[in-house]
């Protein structure tokens, strides 16, 4: 009986077991249908059939994948439609294609029509206070008081000793004037006429009279305060009445003579205020009117020149200073007129386009629409036809959306018409272009061209660091600190060590999210990330240390530069730039004290410290 009870509890232990199984296998075989159920669902959703971007919204793949451009994994698009329509020629943009491309809007508004004129000029000397200081009696020059260029002289100041037969005798004509005065005063008084119209003064006669002697050297006085432009004598020199002694400029006032382009000229006027700055004379500030405008123009520089008369009792303003003019011209009638930031025209050359914003409350999109430029107001321009106060136009990465139009097959500034014929552009394999599907497809080396980030970016764009997120500066500071390792490595002479941190480095390169990077900052990013990696996959590939040391160097100057454009936030305060004049080439390091990575063990002091980077922190 005891037997029999053993196999019935086992029995009923399997059975059980059974079931248990069963219900859990049960459940599992569920859970995966409804996986393989959610997971088809999910590919087949109609409601997800494209696939895009995030920093390049104007990619469309049937598939995912990798984007064409930057090689950032496709996220889907949404085809939920807005209950609002939306015109043919209306380019709509999600909000974050209009954050990753920078799109900014304003409104229009009149405003009185100023414009700044900036010329650039220089300083002379007033023509009217320019002197010629000739020699009134003829001789030879014995002494010269005034004898070098720049001097300062003032009106009877001593400038020459003169020989002169001629006064000797008039000298001695006046002694004998002098015995007979009282007989013949006519004579006396003609002697002293001739002395006088000689220049010589009423004190200069009278110690004549008062010496009774015969003075053989006569010192000539100058005639005028200045400054000595130009000596034209020399020590024995013989001059006759009439010679140029010297040219003398007298600086009390100065001419500022501004250069004007022609298409500048019908907006300034006499009297016009002028404010300027010299270069010599850093935060100081001057101010003038327009007291001529020369009537001609320069046949080859398409200039005329425009005179400012300012004072100068300080001597302050020298000749040949350049200057920095500021005219704030008011044109006529143009009291009341709309004005737009010069960054919102696109134009063509025959067209000016602007895209204005379409008042939809639930979507964003720009229209198309052409205008009639009026007169240029600096970073501004007059419109003369095409827009109304009040209306909401892109002013910023305007750019940006016109490609987008053209993408679409939609009216844009090379394709005013909307044909898709005209769209200048072609079908990616898998794209939705908005172009003609007829259109050939675009060969392998037109798509490796687009895959191509744009040369020569540094000359081209502006990055301001100051706006880099700061989780991307934290991620470049972690590739750095990655870096600093291997330079580590190949300071120790370690090939294993340096070719496994340079995997690492790889692996670093690409956790750096790009998706931080908006507008320019992004499409830099792409060419920087490119030159590194190029550099760094010849290390991983090298076959022994010194094929490494070999593309190190590279490396580190492309890191470098990065760090210049984008910023910073490292693990240390600071990071130095050492230089190795061996090698000529660069490094990065966390130490102050030179550990050269290129010479390893054999010179590892070999090198100097070019630069201190300070980490954003």
């Amino acid at each position: 009986m005891k037997k029999y009870r053993i196999y019935l509890i086992g029995a009923a232990i399997l059975i059980l077991g059974i079931i248990i199984g069963n219900t859990f296998s049960g459940s599992d075989k569920a859970t995966t249908d409804t996986h393989k159920k959610e997971e088809h669902n999910f590919v087949q959703d109609p409601v997800t059939k494209l696939w895009t971007c995030s920093m390049h919204p104007q990619i469309k793949m049937k598939k995912p994948g990798k984007c064409p451009i930057c090689g950032m994994t496709l996220i889907p698009v949404s085809n939920n439609k807005s209950e609002e329509k939306v015109g043919d020629d209306e380019v709509v943009l999600t909000a974050d294609a209009i954050k990753l491309a920078d799109i900014q809007s304003s409104k229009v508004m009149k405003a009185s029509a100023i414009k700044d004129l900036r010329l650039l000029g220089r300083i002379q000397p007033d023509e009217r206070k320019l002197y010629n200081q000739a020699a009134h009696i003829p001789g030879r020059i014995e002494r010269l008081y005034v004898n070098f260029t720049g001097e300062k002289v003032v009106k009877g100041q001593k400038i020459i000793s003169l020989y002169s037969p001629e006064l000797i005798t008039a000298q001695k004509e006046l002694f004998e004037a002098i015995k007979s005065k009282k007989i013949y005063p006519q004579l006396y008084t003609a002697t002293i006429n001739k002395l006088k119209l000689w220049k010589l003064t009423d004190a200069q006669i009278s110690a004549i009279e008062k010496s009774g002697k015969v003075q053989e050297n006569i010192d000539i006085l100058s005639d005028y305060t200045g400054y000595v432009m130009k000596r034209k004598v020399e020590l024995g020199d013989h001059v006759m009445a009439g010679t140029n002694l010297f040219k003398i400029a007298d600086l009390s006032r100065v001419w500022i003579m501004f250069e004007a382009y022609e298409r500048d000229l019908p907006f300034i006027h006499l009297n016009d205020a002028v404010s300027f700055t010299v270069q010599a004379l850093k935060g100081q500030a001057f101010k003038g009117k327009v007291t001529y405008i020369d009537p001609f123009v320069d046949a080859k520089t398409r200039i005329a020149k425009v005179r400012v008369e300012v004072g100068n009792k300080n001597a302050k303003l020298l000749p040949e200073m350049y200057v920095n003019g500021l005219i704030k011209a008011r044109l006529k009638n143009s009291s009341d007129v709309i004005v737009v930031p010069k960054s919102a025209v696109l134009w063509t050359g025959k067209r000016s386009v602007v895209y204005v914003k379409m008042p939809h409350k639930t979507i964003t999109s720009f229209k198309y629409r052409e205008v009639i430029l009026g007169e240029t107001l600096g970073d501004f321009y007059i419109i003369k036809n095409g827009l109304k106060a009040g209306e909401v136009i892109a002013t910023n990465a305007v750019f940006r959306i016109d490609a987008a139009a053209q993408l679409n097959g939609q009216k844009s500034m090379m394709n005013p018409t909307g044909a898709k014929g005209n769209t200048g552009g072609m079908n990616m394999p898998g794209m939705d272009m908005g172009g003609d599907k007829k259109k050939s497809k675009m060969s392998d080396a037109e798509m490796k061209k687009m895959k191509k980030p744009a040369k020569n970016r540094g000359n081209m764009v502006m990055i301001d660091k100051n706006k880099i997120d700061k989780k991307f500066k934290r991620q470049l500071g972690q590739v750095v600190h990655v870096y600093i390792q291997l330079k580590d490595a190949l300071a120790k002479d370690d090939f294993v060590t340096a070719k496994n941190n340079s995997k690492a480095l790889k692996s670093a390169f690409a956790k750096v999210d790009m998706s931080l990077l908006l507008g320019d900052a992004h499409n830099a990013w792409m060419a920087d990330l490119k030159m590194l990696n190029r550099a760094n996959n010849s290390i991983i590939a090298a076959k022994n240390i010194k094929n490494q040391r070999n593309n190190f160097g590279p490396l580190g100057a492309a890191l470098s530069k990065v760090i210049d454009t984008y910023g910073i936030i490292s693990k240390k305060d600071k990071i130095y730039l050492d230089y190795c004049p061996m090698v000529k080439q660069v490094w990065l390091s966390y130490d102050k004290a030179i550990i050269n990575p290129y010479y390893g063990k054999s010179m590892p002091t070999c090198g100097e410290v070019k630069k201190e980077i300070v980490s954003n922190k």
